[in-house]
């Protein structure tokens, strides 16, 4: 997995996915800019991956120790055909095997 900080290069994570079935990340690599949604990291990870119709499976165990606007975001996104936040590992392979 690769870790997203606030200066990562959105395309390098983008053309990863492209070798494989998708992007499967953790909410640990992503890091605090990317769940501070004021900083839109999250907003342009989002639309690269859509952009380019590649699947983002994002895994965070537990979406209650984030915001309510992130818990927000992760139910708007419980049937998008290319952003999943998914509760392991597993879920996410599987997501991205569809």
């Amino acid at each position: 997995m690769l870790a997203v900080t606030e200066t990562i290069n959105v395309m390098k994570l983008l053309s990863s996915s492209f070798e494989q079935e998708g992007m499967l990340i953790s909410e640990h690599d992503l890091g605090p800019a990317f769940f501070d949604l004021s900083t839109g990291l999250a907003g342009e990870i989002f639309q690269k991956f859509a952009n380019y119709n590649q699947k983002l499976a994002i895994v965070v165990a537990d979406l209650s120790n984030y915001s309510q606007r992130i818990q927000e975001l992760a139910l708007e996104h419980s049937n998008h055909s290319h952003i999943r936040f998914v509760s392991s590992e597993e879920a996410g392979r599987e997501w991205l095997k569809q």
